[in-house]
This record gives C-alpha cells, sequence and structure tokens, in this order.
C-alpha cells in the first residue's frame, strides 16, 4: 500500500528552505508520495497572473519536486477544475468560466467553474500542461470535491435535464481524463461527490484514482455528513469500476482550530489504517487543510506519529503514536509527558462555530451560559503553560496562542455580564456600584491589553518559524480586529463613566435588547441556525447566523446531545423576530427569552422544543440553501423582573 502525506500551499506559501529539508525526513518515516494542494500559489507559465503575489516561481516548484525525488518520494499536484476554482474565477479575464451566474446571466464573482463551458478544456489543458513536468507520479490529481453548485446554469441545467446530475458529472471526469491521458497520467479526484451521485460510477473512466475522505474515527465504514453521518462504502463499486481506491484522513486542524484535536486526528488515521487494510485500498493519503492558523510543525508531528502504523505497529494507541511523533521530529526526551499534555488539551478543543464566532464579533455573549467552565479552560492552560518553557518552540508558541483564546472567551464573557450588571446597579439607582463596576471592566481592559499583546508574540511566532513575516498571517489580523473593539470598549467605557444612562442603549457587547435562545443538536449534519427581522414593509432580514458544525467526534455521530447557546444583539423589544434553520438536517430551539438584562420576555411556548428544518436525504445531491419551511416565529408573554 502506498504511504502519503499532503501539503496544504494554497491557504499559505510555506518557506521553500524548510519544506525542503522536511523531505529527506518524511522518507526516513517510510512516505513515498508528495500531494501538493496548490491552487493560486504557484506562477503557471502559460496562465500569467493566476499566481497571487507571494506564490512560488515555476522553477521553485520544481525544485521542490526534484529534492522529493532526490529523497525517493513522488509528486502528485493537485489542480482543482470543478469545486474549489475561486483562484480562477477571481480574475476578470476568467470569471466567464463561473457556475453562477445573476438574473440577467452575468457571472458571479464567486462559484465554482462550469464543467460544459467553451473555454474550460483549453484553460484545463494550460494547467495541467505546465504541471505535468512535475507529476513524478505519473498522476495528477484534479480535486472535484464539495461542488456543491453543480448544475446550476443554463447549459448545465439543459444537459442535467437530458441525463442526470450522475451523467454530467461523469461527463466532466471523462473530458479531464481525456486531457490527462495527452500527458500519460493517471486521474485522481476526491471521492465525496460520488456520495451524492453514485450513479455515475459506472460511467467514470477505468483506471483512474479515487480518494475516499473522512476526518473523524470510524468503526468500519466512513460517515458521511450530510446524511446525519450515515455509513457509506464506495470501495466495492469503485473496485468494480477498475478504480483505484485511496483512504485519506486529516492530520491537522478545521478552520480556526490554532492547534490539532490531537486524539481524534490519530483515532482517525487509525481508522482508516486499518480500513484500507481490510479493503485492499492502493494508497493511504493523510491529507492537511487550512493549516495557516496552525504552527506548521504541529501537523508535521501528526505525520510522523501516523508512521508508528508501519514503523512500529504495537505502539498503536493515541499516545503512544504522538510520543513517537514528536520524538521523529524534535528528539525531545519529554516526548511521553508532552504527549500526555496535549492529549489532555483536546477536552478543551477551541472547535466549532459556537466557539468561533468571538473571532468576528464580541456582541453574542450576553447570554445565560456559564462562565465556569471557560475559567476552568483558561486555569488549564495556564498550567500548561508553567511546563511549557523546555517544550519545542512551535509547540510553546501554539500553547501560548490558545492560553490568549482561553483569556479572551473569559474577558468577553464576563464583560458582557457586567453590562447586563450595570443595568440593573443604574435601575436601583446605585450610583456608588455603578461606578465601582465600569472602574472593575476598565481595570480588566487593562489586564486584556497585556494577554492581547502576549497573542500577538504568539502568533507571530506560530507563522514565522516557516513562513514570511507578515504575509496575510491570518491569526495577527484576528487579532488586529480584537485590538479594535479594545479600543471601541474603551471609548464606550469612558464615555459610560461620564453618562451611564448610555449603560441602556447598544453597547460593543450586546444590544440594547438581548434574543437567547438554546439550539438543540439532537441529529447533526450541516445545518445553518438564522435569526431575522422584519422590517416595516414585511420584509425579512438576516441579523446573525451560526452553522451546527462542532468539528469533533463526540459530534459525529447519528444522533447527540448537544446543546449551545446562541444569543444576538436586538435594538427594540418590538422588534419582529423569527427562527429558521437553512442547509441540511433539523435541530430543535427552545428557551427563547428577549431580555435587556433588567426585563426578561420569555417565548410564548418557552421550554417546549420545536423542530426546525427538514430531514436529512438518505441518498441524492444536498442542498445547501434549502430553507426552513417552517420558521420560529418570536411571541412573547408578559415582563418579568431579570
Amino acid at each position: 500500500m502506498i504511504r502519503a502525506f499532503q501539503w496544504d500551499l494554497a491557504r499559505q506559501v510555506e518557506r521553500l528552505d524548510f519544506l525542503k529539508k522536511l523531505l529527506p525526513r518524511y522518507a526516513e518515516w517510510g512516505y513515498q508520495e508528495l500531494y501538493l494542494h496548490l491552487e493560486d500559489a504557484v506562477h503557471y507559465p502559460s496562465l500569467p497572473g493566476i499566481g497571487r503575489d507571494d506564490a512560488y516561481r515555476y522553477e521553485e516548484l520544481g525544485e521542490l519536486v526534484l529534492t522529493a525525488a532526490q529523497n525517493g518520494i513522488r509528486t502528485v499536484p493537485i489542480v482543482n477544475l470543478l469545486g474549489h476554482t475561486q483562484y480562477l474565477i477571481k480574475h476578470p479575464e476568467l470569471r466567464d468560466l463561473n457556475e453562477l451566474r445573476d438574473a440577467n446571466g452575468k457571472p458571479l464573482e464567486h462559484g465554482q467553474i462550469c464543467p460544459l463551458h467553451p473555454r474550460l478544456l483549453q484553460v484545463a489543458g494550460k494547467l495541467l500542461g505546465d504541471l505535468a513536468p512535475y507529476c513524478t507520479a505519473g498522476k495528477v490529481h484534479v480535486g472535484l470535491d464539495e461542488s456543491f453548485h453543480l448544475g446550476k446554469c443554463p447549459r448545465c441545467r439543459e444537459e442535467v435535464g437530458r441525463i442526470g446530475l450522475g451523467g454530467h458529472f461523469a461527463g466532466h471526469v471523462q473530458r479531464l481524463n481525456a486531457l490527462c491521458q495527452r500527458f500519460n497520467l493517471q486521474l485522481g479526484l476526491w471521492a465525496d461527490m460520488l456520495y451524492f451521485v453514485p450513479e455515475a460510477i459506472a460511467q467514470l473512466p477505468r483506471g483512474i484514482a479515487a480518494y475516499d475522505w473522512y476526518y473523524y474515527p470510524f468503526a468500519k465504514k466512513p460517515r458521511v455528513e450530510f446524511f446525519n453521518f450515515a455509513e457509506r462504502d464506495l470501495a466495492p463499486a469503485l473496485r468494480r469500476q477498475g478504480i483505484t481506491y485511496y483512504g485519506c484522513p486529516m492530520n491537522g486542524a478545521f478552520r480556526h482550530e490554532p492547534l490539532p484535536v490531537f486524539g481524534d486526528r490519530l483515532g482517525n488515521i487509525r481508522s482508516w489504517w486499518q480500513r484500507c487494510a481490510t479493503v485492499k485500498a492502493e494508497g493511504f493519503l493523510v491529507t492537511s487543510w487550512e493549516a495557516n492558523r496552525l504552527a506548521l510543525e504541529t501537523t508535521t508531528t501528526v505525520d510522523a506519529a501516523a508512521a508508528s502504523l508501519w514503523l512500529d505497529p504495537e505502539s498503536d494507541d493515541a499516545t503512544a503514536m504522538l510520543a513517537q511523533g514528536l520524538k521523529r521530529v524534535f528528539k525531545t526526551k519529554q516526548a511521553q509527558s508532552l504527549a500526555r499534555s496535549l492529549l489532555a488539551g483536546d477536552e478543551h478543543a477551541f472547535a466549532g462555530y459556537a466557539r468561533w464566532q468571538i473571532n468576528t464579533r464580541w456582541d453574542v455573549f450576553a447570554g445565560q451560559e456559564s462562565i465556569k467552565p471557560y475559567r476552568a479552560e483558561e486555569r488549564f492552560l495556564e498550567r500548561l503553560s508553567a511546563s511549557a518553557g523546555s517544550w519545542p518552540q512551535a509547540f510553546a508558541a501554539s500553547l501560548a496562542f490558545r492560553g490568549y483564546l482561553a483569556y479572551r472567551d473569559v474577558f468577553v464573557r464576563e464583560s458582557a455580564q457586567a453590562v447586563l450588571k450595570l443595568r440593573r446597579l443604574l435601575t436601583a439607582k446605585k450610583t456608588f456600584e455603578v461606578s465601582e463596576g465600569i472602574a472593575r471592566m476598565q481595570n480588566g481592559l487593562r489586564k486584556f491589553k497585556v494577554q492581547l499583546h502576549a497573542g500577538e508574540k504568539a502568533a507571530r511566532a506560530m507563522w514565522t518559524r516557516t513562513r514570511t513575516a507578515g504575509a496575510n498571517n491570518p491569526n495577527e489580523l484576528m487579532l488586529a480586529a480584537d485590538e479594535k473593539r479594545l479600543r471601541e470598549l474603551d471609548r464606550w467605557l469612558k464615555l459610560v463613566k461620564k453618562q451611564p444612562r448610555l449603560v441602556l442603549e447598544t453597547t460593543p457587547l450586546g444590544g440594547a435588547w438581548q434574543l437567547q435562545f438554546m439550539v438543540h443538536n439532537f441529529a447533526p449534519a450541516v445545518q445553518k441556525v438564522l435569526v431575522e427581522q422584519r422590517d416595516e414593509h414585511g420584509l425579512w432580514h438576516e441579523l446573525a447566523s451560526r452553522y451546527t458544525i462542532e468539528f469533533r467526534a463526540q459530534a459525529a455521530r447519528p444522533l447527540s446531545q448537544l446543546k449551545r447557546e446562541f444569543t444576538i444583539p436586538v435594538a427594540s423589544s418590538d422588534a419582529s423576530l423569527r427562527i429558521s434553520v437553512h442547509g441540511v438536517g433539523q435541530v430543535a430551539i427552545s428557551h427563547a427569552i428577549l431580555s435587556n438584562g433588567v426585563v426578561v420576555l420569555r417565548a410564548t411556548n418557552f421550554r417546549q422544543k420545536k423542530v426546525l428544518g427538514r430531514r436529512v436525504l438518505k441518498r441524492g445531491f444536498p442542498d445547501l440553501n434549502a430553507e426552513s419551511h417552517q420558521p420560529m416565529m418570536l411571541k412573547w408573554t408578559a415582563a418579568a423582573a431579570g
């Protein structure tokens, strides 16, 4: 079985010298193939202007491929040619390739390329031709994953009407395969679209390769999130069609996580290794995605830990594997204790959209959620940081940054609660206590500034170990936004000190009123909860929305007991509000209130769980834009004291 790993260079360009030094080590660990996810991370000679400012020169990419070859590692470039093609359509001269159009037929600025566009094969041919010399494994990966805009343009709708969505998708693969054959390359594609159009499998060209991916631990078969984590097995149908099968776990973090959730990742890797052995897969590819919020060495450690499956099969539990990975990467003598600490940290993972919303706004935490778990998390990370002085620098910096996030979680929530308390004190005419409360908030703000600067230092250290300083570091950009919010809060506190009545109005930490309710994610899929307000013309406008996805093993199951608070600022108690669910799947809503911290309005069906959304399909193509057919209108009972 071929053992492979991937670098996601499309999200961030790693320093070439660092990558080249890693390649001999990957060879030592037994890896045989390197997959390079590129998009606009390289300057293509035949399509000038596609590569972004910090992209590799074409010759630099050649140096990387050559170094891999010198170490016995064959390279497979990944060239997205359906979904994830914003790197093409962002350019005005290629925008017409877009599948998505406005009412006048004009291509939108965002979307994915149209598989039937007259120019597509010409553009694809140029990309493949440029990368063909670097396909030292004799194959090229064309992506095709998560292409949920398939069949949207008039040209494609007509074909789908004639031959079905499966035939439409298979036809695109057939045409791309013919292009690849001109360069004597085997075509590879991600297999996820075949879950939704399984009828396409029998129409796919024989001899191509399908890469099946799923990023949570599983027992025997991977699951499909869009089908409420139902098990699916593509391997038998692919084998009957003569299609090579790879199993693909993931080594890193989802979206905004600053550290991998190591136990989940290693569990996922072990699951795929066992499955690949069972189904006699041709390959095992450890993928990496969106590592731009991580120190790259943290995901490298997971790759090194995965190598224990073939280098040291007896050490197949998470602690032993992670300790071996740390030894291989850092030669540390503390590998065992460090592994235990990192796995203990999984219990405090900064994971899921409910946690990540603080990255973009601070006014959605004036609710009733207990702050105790966040304080416990902060204390845990403080204790862990105290022992991090002798840790490898990549992990010490990552831990320091994670500590900042924990401090921020407590600070924002405590500050939001403090504002609500100020309102109650002001209403009770306790003037002295109001002044004391404002002073405490200002003191807390000064302490947070110190933590913010420490977070900036940690984020910079995570980034510059392998990347060019200041080049679109997403963590530094997030911290800059935090600093701006902190300045706004500082200005507001100074105004409130002079005019205490302002505390009753909209604040940087919440609205004059705050809508609060519980979201029960009892059947996880791809749901999106929206709060909407009706304007004077009767039109509904979104106030806020949030995906329910948790990105944890405990949430990747058909049934769960997940419950999360959702709060959102509202300008007036007279606002006409409703809650709806878009996307794929159902959730239940309960315990809705509208409060200004003094007065509480309860929903008429306060304790009753209202199920919103549509049941997931057991098969078929998901509609990510599906709207709830029964939004929950919010009506309030008489006011009560807060």
